[in-house]
């Protein structure tokens, strides 16, 4: 595999904290919570009663009516973030290849969509249902709308490790273009899969948090967590090679040095710290930093009982005493966790803290966990220089994904 330099230089974000990147970035630095009482269907008969909805959102300010109206949320929300991260990076299609864009975004298939479709059925008949159900429940729909939009005839993938996809989706759009497939990729995630169905199943795996104050209900790392916060939203990148940006004279935010993978082939539900850590490794491996490098990690951070913990073990595996040095901080805090588009949120995240020198508070940390002791940056946003940071995504059952930033050297 070449060894072709992939840099940022575009970011899109939708999320409970922000419609954009600036609001975003405004927001978690100001450690603003985005988690609401739930409005999108009722919760009278469920204990959950919180998420990181999006509010204010309008699909019509992205797409044409028509692609508004036969597209689910999870597609708005990617098709808005794609385009504001192909705005900053300043591509113009009609001075580009298209068979040289490609797009790798993730997406967990909406389930309410899907139980709809399946009362329809039921009760109307098998000519009832919608004709573009295929197209519509599958996790492609985000990468597809994308690539139609922006005309983008390079690869096109969807990535599902569950949690890890976000990053994943970065981490495959890098190798692809390391392997001389693209110049440029549209990569993220974008998800909006909190549903009736989906919090029935992780409330009763123990997942999911029952806490009734949504101030307080995401608390990664702290010793009164009680589950994590489904989220929503997106995340896009726009990666491309160092060769491509420098040819169109594109302002660099970033560099996505190297990712990792890892499996833990331990348990469907819970984490393995040593697993975690290989990818932590392999990712610094393949970014050409070694651990003392590393100033800040984005922590995957979900609130749970097992993975804060597990987290913790494995970055002390992974950086030794150079653990207790790390800044460590949890985006999920603040926005929930979007399954899915999780990880891309959290790489913009890393790409605006490389860019600003400013890393977001793990927000509601009031009582240290003693099984989680790394400095989770409580509360309060700090400033410090960054040149590298790392991000952590690790998906229900094992599928890691581990991504290494950098600020970009000549």
């Amino acid at each position: 595999m070449s060894s072709q330099r992939i840099v940022v230089t575009g970011l899109g974000v939708v999320c409970p904290i922000g419609l954009n990147v600036d609001e975003f970035w405004k927001n978690a630095t100001a450690g603003k919570s985005g988690i609401v009482p739930i409005t999108r269907f009722d919760v009278e008969k469920f204990y959950v009663k919180v998420a990181g909805e999006v509010k204010g959102f309008d699909a019509y300010e992205y797409l044409d009516p028509k692609a508004a109206d036969r597209n689910p949320r999870a597609v708005h929300f990617g098709v808005a973030a794609a385009r504001q991260a192909m705005n900053m990076a300043g591509i113009d299609m009609s001075k580009e290849t298209p068979e040289r864009v490609g797009v790798s975004v993730s997406c967990m298939s909406e389930s309410d969509y899907i139980v709809r479709q399946a009362n329809t059925l039921e009760r109307r008949g098998p000519r009832r249902v919608d004709p573009l159900f295929v197209a519509r429940s599958g996790p492609s729909a985000p990468a597809m709308q994308i690539g139609m939009e922006f005309t983008a005839r390079g690869p096109n993938t969807s990535v599902n490790s569950l949690c890890a996809s976000g990053a994943d989706s970065l981490g495959t759009a890098m190798n692809l273009m390391r392997l001389g497939y693209a110049d440029v990729m549209i990569a993220g995630g974008s998800d909006s899969s909190f549903s009736p169905l989906g919090i029935a199943g992780l409330d009763i795996l123990g997942a999911v948090s029952r806490e009734a104050d949504p101030s307080i209900a995401s608390r990664p790392f702290d010793a009164e967590r009680s589950g994590f916060v489904f989220g929503e939203g997106s995340g896009m990148v726009v990666l491309e090679t160092l060769e491509h940006a420098r040819a169109r004279g594109a302002e660099i935010i970033a560099e996505l040095g190297g990712a990792g993978w890892s499996f833990d082939a331990y348990d469907s539900t819970a984490p393995h710290h040593e697993a975690e850590a290989y990818a932590m490794g392999l990712a610094m491996s393949q970014a050409g930093v070694n651990p003392e490098d590393v100033q800040y990690v984005n922590a995957h951070g979900t609130s749970t009982r097992l993975n804060d913990p597990t987290e913790t073990k494995a970055l002390k595996l992974a950086f030794g005493d150079h653990a207790y040095k790390l800044a460590v901080s949890s985006t999920k805090s603040m926005v929930g966790h979007a399954i899915t588009a999780a990880g891309a949120i959290e790489s913009v995240a890393c790409a605006m803290t490389v860019k600003t020198g400013i890393v977001h508070p793990t927000i509601n940390y009031a009582n240290p966990d003693p099984e989680c002791d790394l400095d989770c940056v409580p509360n309060t946003a700090r400033e410090m220089p960054v040149d590298v940071c790392m991000t952590d995504s690790f998906g229900l059952g094992g599928e890691n994904c581990v991504l290494v930033f950098k600020k970009f050297k000549d």
